[in-house]
């Protein structure tokens, strides 16, 4: 990957801690690079981010992603020094044993292992099972609670130690993709209006949620407060290009090919025709996935807030998800951003979304 400030921010961000609950830092980020770019930025009192362009304009257009990741929190200590913990958000439990975290405490990072007993000295039918997680521990080195209790608190969030890895293709890996790329597209998105600004007759502002992964708390909040005409979400979504995954199941989605228009459910149709009409005229490649019931996003609840925001899911295609090596082709996310702000960037003054009796 070329160096380039906006994929400094991308690995910057992307190496942030920000579970569900503890996206301070994560925030500060983004908001540090979009501050430059906006008219006006703030923070609610649970932590969303905002950058606002052009406020006096009209419509309103939110760009929505949520900072947050899945992650884990210090539950209790033993006697003997180690800690269980509970999961924040949707943890896969196949994947907990064996791996490098970090507890992120007030007095710095402390190091730990997720503990697992070997294979030499496991019963056949053990290695059958997976454990649930409260039978699940980490052993940071201490001998005691007493020594541990020096070092963590009960609390205290945690994280894969997983980082940010370059792969072939213009491809990267990294842990907590889910969705903190999403925040760089609507802050890249923002940047490239803000570059075009004598176009924009729209009022855009971009969101950075919290607490999506724990029941779209943070996007539940905005959407209520902004009340925006129109809202566009960033999400990731399933790449199905992998061996042994469905594709009669779960649909056909590929790295590299584009971002994802959901159709169904949440989704506004004549926001959707709108959307990817603009992508044709702009061509920008997109794929398009269907969502009958809900999108799994924030969209979900921005959709519903007083009286019904016409709202839409674009998704970014993610190998992996929820583990610790998220897989996104560069492209797909750049493509992202670019339809955001075309999307945008065509909104004519006073224009509405909503459907007619004619439609």
């Amino acid at each position: 990957m070329m160096k380039s400030p906006a994929r400094d921010f991308l690995k910057k961000l992307l190496q942030i801690p920000s579970p569900s609950g503890f996206e301070t830092r994560g925030q500060h980020c983004w908001i540090d690079y979009v501050k430059p770019l906006a008219d006006k930025v703030e923070m609610d009192s649970y932590g969303n981010a905002l950058a606002t362009i052009h406020p006096q304009g009209n419509p309103k257009i939110l760009l929505a992603a949520h900072m947050d990741e899945i992650g884990m929190m210090v539950s209790y200590i033993a006697e003997e020094g180690f800690l269980y913990f509970q999961g924040i958000g949707g943890i896969d439990q196949t994947l907990v044993r064996g791996q490098h975290v970090t507890i992120h405490t007030k007095k710095g990072p402390v190091a730990g292992v997720t503990g697992l007993l070997a294979i030499h000295l496991q019963e056949p039918d053990d290695r059958k099972r997976v454990p649930p997680l409260h039978e699940m521990y980490i052993d940071i080195g201490a001998s005691s609670r007493r020594e541990a209790e020096k070092l963590v608190a009960l609390g205290d969030p945690i994280t894969y130690s997983s980082s940010f890895q370059e792969l072939a293709n213009d491809c990267f890996a990294a842990r907590g993709c889910d969705n903190r790329i999403g925040a760089w597209a609507v802050a890249q998105a923002l940047r490239i209006i803000a570059k075009n600004r004598k176009k924009l007759q729209a009022s855009v502002v971009a969101l950075s949620t919290i607490q999506e992964e724990n029941g779209l708390y943070g996007a539940t909040m905005a959407a209520h407060s902004i009340h925006p005409d129109v809202a566009l979400v960033v999400d990731v979504t399933h790449a199905t290009d992998i061996p042994s995954c469905s594709k009669p199941k779960h649909g056909d989605i590929r790295l590299g090919k584009g971002p994802v228009i959901s159709l169904g459910s949440t989704n506004h149709p004549p926001v959707n025709e709108r959307l990817c009409s603009i992508a044709q005229r702009q061509r920008i490649a997109f794929q398009v996935e269907v969502n009958p019931r809900r999108s799994g996003t924030d969209a979900d609840a921005i959709f519903s807030q007083r009286g019904g925001i016409p709202t839409i899911s674009l998704g970014v295609p993610n190998r992996y998800m929820h583990s610790p090596v998220e897989m996104i082709h560069f492209s797909d996310l750049k493509k992202t951003a670019e339809l955001l702000a075309a999307f945008a960037l065509t909104v004519k003054r006073d224009e509405q979304f909503g459907r007619t009796l004619h439609t």
